[in-house]
């Protein structure tokens, strides 16, 4: 059975939750993308992980969109964040 709440931007159906795995798949298809490697996984969550705990919890998804659209590797994206730490960087 679904339900309706309402979101930002109108009702949204209510759903059975998925895993992540499930999302990022579906949602790599729908885009035409590949999903990534649980390496890229992990360095991606490192990377959000950064900037969620450098600067507020927004910092975190916004970070991943800069350094996807920037296509750069995710080992640059986390040497940039570490660089932009408040203080010394070893945060």
């Amino acid at each position: 059975m679904t339900s309706q709440r309402a979101g930002r931007r109108g009702p949204v159906a209510r759903v059975r939750p998925v895993t992540a795995s499930e999302f990022l798949k579906a949602f790599a298809a729908e885009v035409g993308f590949p999903v990534p490697s649980p390496d890229e996984v992990e360095a991606l969550l490192e990377l959000a992980s950064v900037a969620a705990h450098g600067s507020e919890r927004l910092a975190a998804p916004l970070t991943c969109w800069i350094g996807g659209a920037s296509g750069r590797p995710v080992s640059e994206l986390l040497a940039a964040a570490q660089r932009v730490l408040p203080g010394d960087g070893a945060g």
